[in-house]
């Protein structure tokens, strides 16, 4: 008698403690969502507004390739050192497709992204057999190799890369010449990009990839087959690094050994953590901030590699979680208060 009648009371206390638990989840769902709808809409009519469309297309394609390492870094733990290995190599083979081999602008982008998923996957085959340090250093060490191939190749222009590429029209019909017309190709494939990004991460999937950021062996004791699902997401990871430096190759007309080397997977590192990872909008702003100041203090010289390292402390200092991290973070307190 007493069970039967303490399991309604047990029900009725659940529900509501259920409810309260996912509550904030569709709120976060729902705020993200408009911000993200507000987002694109500003970045639509930005153009009009007085933003130079060069400017507002770099910033979406390595804000494309931020988000592309965040999900790498940010929700399955793993520190790639050499992510412009995708990056570069993919720039290199879009721009030689449509330059010499006179492909159109959408074949130029799927040789590229292609090329960058198949180096990820022979890259994260070797690379996640590795954790921590030694994961970010088998990655630097292979993207070096790649460098060093870009260098020799006899298809990539040696130092002086492959400039001058034709932006042929995308499907034989849109003409990709007009920097307005570019700007909104370059802003529908961030927005594809982005939003495979945001599928991922609150799927199933990713949420099997916070569980083994967080608890790696946990993850290995419920039966996950945790290598594949890491495998997976370098290659999801490489492919989207990869589109967006064979976006940003057709928009400067320029694949360059720049687009390949160390310090360009540091600049991602850098963007990442400046925004804040593991949130959705976090390398999108640390992008932004990035490219704003290589592009507005540009006439510092070397100077503004000091300055992004002053900023960078500042950074780490007052918002450890990133801008939007810390951001989100403070908001949250505030309304549990």
């Amino acid at each position: 008698m007493n069970a039967s009648a303490s399991s309604p009371a047990t029900t009725t206390t659940a529900k509501p403690a259920a409810d309260a638990l996912a509550a904030p989840a569709v709120n976060s769902g729902r705020r993200t969502l408009m911000l993200t709808l507000a987002f694109i809409a500003f970045m639509a009519i930005a153009p009009f507004l007085g933003a130079y469309p060069l400017f507002l297309m770099k910033v979406l394609c390595f804000a494309l390739f931020a988000c592309a390492f965040n999900l790498l870094i940010g929700y399955v733990g793993l520190l790639s050192f050499g992510h412009a290995m995708f990056f570069g190599l993919a720039a290199y083979v879009s721009g030689h497709a449509v330059k010499v081999w006179g492909w159109g602008m959408e074949g130029g982008l799927l040789a590229g992204t292609f090329v960058a998923a198949v180096l990820g996957l022979i890259t994260g085959a070797i690379a996640i057999r590795r954790q921590g340090i030694y994961f970010a250093m088998v990655t630097l060490a292979l993207s070096q190799m790649v460098f060093f191939f870009c260098l020799q190749a006899p298809f990539t222009g040696g130092e002086d890369g492959i400039q001058s590429i034709p932006r042929n029209p995308l499907f034989g019909v849109i003409d990709t010449k007009n920097d307005l017309t570019m700007y909104y190709i370059v802003l529908l494939i961030f927005v594809l990009g982005f939003a495979l990004v945001y599928r991922t991460i609150h799927s199933p999937f990713g949420q099997v990839l916070k569980a083994i950021r967080e608890n790696e062996p946990r993850a290995i004791s419920l039966g996950y087959q945790v290598d594949r699902y890491k495998l997976l997401a370098f290659v999801l990871s490489a492919t989207l690094a990869g589109l967006a430096g064979a976006t940003k190759s057709l928009v400067f007309q320029l694949a360059s050994l720049t687009d390949v080397t160390w310090q360009m997977s540091g600049e991602v590192v850098l963007m990442t953590l400046v925004g804040g990872m593991g949130t959705v909008f976090g390398p999108v702003v640390g992008s932004a901030v990035i490219i704003g100041m290589q592009n507005y203090l540009a006439g510092l010289g070397e100077w503004v590699l000091v300055v992004q390292g002053i900023i960078f402390v500042i950074v780490v200092m007052l918002f450890r979680k990133g801008v939007v991290g810390e951001i989100a973070d403070r908001l949250g307190r505030t309304k549990a208060s």
